[in-house]
């Protein structure tokens, strides 16, 4: 979905034409949660012939097969190993949240290669996270190069519809594993399995954590992160987030979808001037065009009009 900026007559005007193009664009995305499932519950797998949705089945199935293989490993026998895996993916894709992470990351990573094609961006080492890498501190050349580490098994993993589990946010984790437990309760391997998954876990190491602590540590510099073409999709999404308040998650949606308005606003929010706005929605979309009223909105009114969107009740 694209969305143009028409003209406004007045402040007022302009107020609600914006409030108008992002209810269009609730209208859209509020739908890909229940279209999503009812895609991935399907038994016609023609309808997994899209690239997202098949890449979301398949790290949901990535998560399953990793716990079976843990469960295996205590002792469990196999011998119901596929009715066990049809039973946990249909369970997974009935969470909600779980749901509309992993189809985040998938979008992430369809982003990177965009960028890929029309900027040439590497997808794995943005000229930021280089120069993040020879920084005199230790302590940022360090989570940069573990960063680069991790970004490198992520696009190889995403190539493989793969997703380990310990590069899960903690609370999806946790949702996980109350699945996985339901799904195989009253088994003693079952308590064992999760014990070792779950004293395994440290989200501070995984991808996402290495993002938001080294977003986190640019403090005032972290502005840089707010430049698709410098930054690269993967820290601009986590510093977009960080500044508008927009989760991670809505942010890789905002993206994908081209919903430039709604980009806009989280752009504004997070105080990034209207040539600077300008500038990351021609990336995405040539002839892009802002309203000059955007000019005159300020920061914090930006952030009323996102904060009052439908798409923050999104999953």
């Amino acid at each position: 979905m694209t969305e143009g900026f028409t003209r406004a007559s007045s402040p007022v005007a302009a107020e609600d034409a914006l409030r108008q193009d992002l209810a269009r664009g609730d209208a859209v995305i509020e739908s890909v949660g229940p279209v999503l499932r009812h895609l991935l519950s399907s038994e016609d797998h023609s309808v997994f012939r899209d690239e997202i949705v098949a890449a979301t089945r398949g790290m949901l199935t990535d998560l399953t097969r990793q716990l079976l293989e843990g469960l295996a490993a205590e002792g469990n026998p196999t011998d119901q190993n596929a009715e066990l895996s049809a039973a946990l993916v249909e369970r997974l894709v009935g969470e909600p949240e779980l749901l509309v992470h992993v189809h985040a990351l998938a979008l992430e990573v369809q982003l990177a290669l965009r960028l890929e094609a029309r900027l040439g961006l590497d997808p794995v080492v943005s000229p930021l996270l280089q120069a993040l890498l020879a920084s005199s501190d230790e302590h940022v050349s360090a989570l940069a190069m573990g960063l680069v580490a991790a970004q490198a098994r992520f696009v190889q993993n995403q190539r493989r519809m793969q997703l380990p589990l310990g590069e899960l946010p903690g609370d999806l984790l946790h949702r996980v594993l109350i699945a996985f437990r339901d799904v195989v309760s009253g088994q003693d391997t079952a308590e064992r399995c999760e014990a070792a998954v779950r004293s395994a876990f440290d989200e501070s190491r995984s991808r996402l954590g290495l993002l938001s602590r080294l977003v986190t540590g640019m403090g005032g510099g972290a502005t840089a992160g707010l430049s698709l073409g410098h930054a690269g999709g993967a820290i601009f999404l986590t510093a977009l987030s960080q500044a508008s308040g927009e989760e991670r998650e809505k942010v890789a949606l905002i993206v994908s979808q081209e919903q430039l308005t709604r980009l806009a606003l989280a752009l504004r929010a997070a105080g990034i001037n209207p040539d600077g706005i300008v500038q990351q929605l021609e990336i995405l979309q040539p002839d892009a065009r802002l309203q000059a009223y955007l000019e005159h909105l300020g920061t914090d009114q930006a952030a009323t009009l996102l904060a009052q969107s439908a798409l923050n009740r999104l999953g």
